[in-house]
């Protein structure tokens, strides 16, 4: 009895050494490259500048895809010629963002770009949460060109997880919306 209260004794000193105190949280320090870009080398309707980082991959139909290979994402981009069918794409358009309403935490208010120069008209939609597609935009000249692109990561959506690489991609959507130029 006496060797089990002496037992009992000793694990108590010895596991009361020091006060557990719980670890801090741990932060990812991503680094991404330095934005630069380029100009669109295929020929299509259309030209913007592309991200240096990233790989362009022609698709028929005048469409690509942008990847990412370090950042295990794409945009993919559509064009179609507009021919008494604005309304029609546009509808589209926004149908293809709402789509993500499901799993969307909240789908932004559109912002708007125009560039009268350049005739350049468009709308881009940012989608928080563990939706499938986390940015799109889509832009025309209201006559004969239209144009959209979405943004996808090959990987089950976790937003927390991919905020920063989306806001990182998002700056060049934005670029690209920004250098659009139709070709005639």
């Amino acid at each position: 009895m006496r060797s089990i209260i002496l037992l009992i004794c000793s694990v108590i000193f010895i596991s009361c050494g020091s006060e557990t105190l719980p670890k801090p949280k741990g932060f990812l320090s991503l680094q991404y490259p330095e934005n630069s870009y380029q100009k669109l080398s295929l020929k299509r309707p259309y030209t913007f500048d592309v991200s240096k980082q990233a790989t362009v991959k022609d698709l028929p139909k005048n469409w690509l895809k942008i990847t990412y290979p370090k950042l295990k994402a794409s945009i993919d981009i559509t064009y179609r010629p507009v021919k008494n069918n604005l309304r029609e794409l546009l509808v589209e358009s926004e149908k293809l963002v709402f789509e993500h309403a499901i799993k969307a935490d909240q789908i932004s208010a559109p912002r708007e770009y125009i560039n009268d120069e350049k005739k350049v008209f468009g709308s881009i939609y940012q989608i928080e949460g563990n939706a499938a597609s986390q940015v799109q935009f889509h832009a025309t000249d209201s006559t004969k060109h239209f144009l959209k692109a979405s943004l996808f990561f090959y990987t089950k959506p976790n937003y927390d997880s991919i905020l920063p690489a989306i806001n990182y991609i998002k700056k060049d959507m934005i670029k690209m919306m920004e250098s659009l130029e139709w070709e005639e």
